[in-house]
């Protein structure tokens, strides 16, 4: 009968807290909204089977050795990981106050040499780091995931929109503010004390904005890896919303007679062209701002390897097999972040509503700077195409295209779109190269 107990004790039912059923519900959610919804699978079925992993109770299955040993550990241990990390235990408190002051101390800005003590310690006595622990420091902690994915995203981009219509640079350029002005919005709500983000968690915030997931990751990993479940998560979510979310405003911000405007047949844009653009891009961009070299470093990299013509295995491999498996790592050490004291906190909410507002905004800075731009130039330039600025690729660019069906069956202006969303992907890498500079 004792054994029976002390099976029931050990099983993640009786252990289960409401925040992890919870997590549980959000999971499933994810995966019911990519598998029946459609809304980004390759990432959303990763990362919700990820987070319902994580949340499983006595699994530890996201915790590092440190941590799974505050959790199920005895006195004796805590003692030893108390003694590593320089934290006093009161005698007479009990130890579930042992676990929240040792929780809290792994989780503060302790050093890291004290961190690997501490893990140390929770190896000498038995403990292991969890399955998607060991993702996570493998896939995002090293940034490796990240950077893999823009590689493939550039193996799988065409520059030539935007080569035969450099103007469109700008309407790129324009979406970004988004992740300013959420930038400026999060520190705004901290300094009135409706939430708490210190500077370096509003950038990575902002970064939202650019509607650019792998940059979102990367970004939050190295400024605010304590918010990287809810921004990757609220980044994916708003990408796959876009048809939702951009169709309104771009609707509010322009008159019938500007939907209405045909662009003029894009210019051929020749292979040289096609292969000196990366290089150029990249050395510009990198002696400028050194910081954003990794991430559009590997955007250039896979598009010279896309237009270069002589490794088209290569190319294959990257667009291909190379982002896939990467994908499947790098969405599964999100949902690792999907832990319920972590997740279900009142700043969760405050990122949610912070990127919504970033995406509106980058959307309708596309749009007015379009609309400025048809007023400047001589060749008419359709607002619509605007909204594509944010760097969510294709689908920025398909919404564009279909609203001007929608009021002009015979304007078609889906490559004319993909010069500024191809821009956005190069704008969103700069911003993140400015937030890195000066906060990382």
């Amino acid at each position: 009968m004792d054994k029976l107990l002390g099976l029931w004790q050990g099983s993640g039912l009786y252990n289960m807290s409401i925040g992890q059923a919870a997590m549980i519900l959000v999971g499933l959610v994810l995966l019911f909204l990519a598998i029946r919804k459609g809304f980004e699978p390759l990432l959303l079925v990763p990362i919700g089977f990820g987070g319902i992993l994580a949340n499983i109770p006595q699994a530890g299955l996201a915790l590092s050795a440190a941590e799974q040993a505050v959790h199920l550990g005895g006195g004796d241990v805590l003692r030893a990981l108390a003694g590593a990390l320089d934290v006093g235990l009161t005698s007479g408190a009990g130890i579930e106050t042992w676990r929240a002051s040792l929780t809290q101390a792994l989780h503060g800005d302790t050093a890291p040499a004290v961190l690997r003590a501490a893990g140390d310690v929770a190896e000498g006595a038995g403990y292991t780091n969890g399955m998607l622990y060991n993702f996570y420091s493998v896939a995002i902690a090293s940034g490796v995931a990240p950077l893999v994915i823009f590689m493939g995203v550039g193996a799988m981009t065409d520059f030539g929109p935007l080569l035969a219509n450099p103007k469109t640079l700008f309407l790129g350029a324009a979406a970004q503010f988004g992740i300013f002005a959420t930038l400026l919005g999060a520190v705004a709500l901290s300094a009135l004390g409706v939430m708490d983000f210190s500077l370096k968690q509003a950038a990575a915030i902002g970064i939202i904005g650019g509607a650019d997931g792998p940059t979102s990751i990367y970004v939050s990993s190295l400024l605010a890896p304590e918010l990287l479940g809810a921004i990757a998560v609220a980044s994916y979510s708003y990408m796959a919303l876009v048809p939702l979310i951009q169709p309104p405003i771009m609707r509010a911000l322009t008159s019938d007679k500007e939907r209405r405007i045909a662009m003029t047949q894009l210019r051929p844009v020749s292979k040289t062209e096609k292969i000196f653009f990366p290089l150029v891009l990249l050395i510009l961009v990198a002696l400028c701002l050194p910081d954003a070299a990794p991430l559009l470093g590997m955007f250039c990299f896979g598009n010279l390897m896309r237009e270069c013509g002589v490794v088209e295995r290569l190319s294959d491999t990257t667009q291909n097999a190379l982002i896939n498996i990467t994908t499947i790592f790098l969405g599964l050490s999100v949902g690792s972040k999907l832990v319920a004291d972590r997740f279900l906190t009142v700043e969760t909410l405050g990122i949610l509503a912070l990127g919504v507002v970033a995406f509106g905004i980058g959307t309708a800075c596309g749009v007015l700077m379009a609309k400025l731009m048809n007023r400047l130039t001589r060749e008419p330039i359709n607002p619509l195409i605007g909204s594509a600025g944010v760097s969510a690729v294709p689908m920025a660019a398909r919404v564009s295209n279909k609203e001007g069906l929608r009021h002009n069956p015979q304007n078609f202006l889906l490559m004319h779109a993909m010069g500024p969303n191809v821009a956005g992907v190069i704008g969103s890498a700069v911003a993140a190269g400015v937030m890195i500079k000066y906060l990382g």
